[in-house]
């Protein structure tokens, strides 16, 4: 496996989105989203509430990368010429080859227009062809079936269901889907079939 340095300052980009690292004033893109669709985080296990409540979640993200534990991105988007939400990589475990990509919202604005497929097009790129994984999970809220579909639609496997595991926000219980793609399933035909849906939505 390549050596994967967190440290690093990482910018995936291509003709439709720029990743980059979240930075403390990013914060200013971010709050309008919190204010104005609070519903975003409806599916969230720790949902930023307000505009403290997002700078909170910044400060959260940055800190958890200095301590190795996980990496945020803020997404822009370049058609829109606006930022549009974040991603990050999380439970990174090196010596198993093995992370989590989650952490996923974006503005209603952005959701359904191929976006997200760009993104994870150019994550699971990174992971598999640059840091060389053997795997990639997902979870969500078994609840959230919009988020599920999307995972189906760019090639993840259903794993199992993790039944009323943990609390929502809102105190109700929450059963968690677990999905992943394999870097055997990557390099073997998902890559290519992922990249053909970025063309067919141009």
């Amino acid at each position: 496996m390549a050596l994967i340095d967190l440290t690093q300052d990482i910018v995936l980009e291509d003709d439709r989105v720029l990743l980059r690292p979240l930075v403390p004033s990013d914060d200013a893109y971010l709050i309008p989203f919190v204010i104005n669709e609070p519903d975003l985080w409806r599916y969230s296990l720790v949902p930023p509430i307000g505009e403290e409540g997002m700078k909170a979640y910044v400060a959260n993200a940055i800190k958890s990368r200095e301590l190795g534990k996980e990496y945020t991105f803020i997404v822009y988007d370049k058609q829109a010429k606006a930022y549009a939400g974040s991603t990050r990589f999380y439970d990174i475990q090196i010596n198993q080859a093995s992370m989590q990509l989650g952490y996923t919202w974006y503005g209603a604005a952005f959701q359904g227009t191929g976006l997200n497929q760009h993104c994870k097009y150019l994550l699971l790129s990174l992971a598999f062809e640059q840091w060389e994984l053997g795997r990639v999970e997902f979870r969500a809220d078994f609840d959230n079936k919009r988020l599920i579909a999307a995972m189906h639609k760019i090639g993840c496997t259903t794993e199992g269901i993790l039944r009323s595991h943990g609390y929502r926000h809102d105190g109700s219980r929450r059963s968690s889907i677990i999905l992943s793609i394999l870097r055997e399933e990557w390099d073997n035909g998902l890559n290519e079939n992922l990249r053909k849906l970025l063309s067919d939505a141009r």
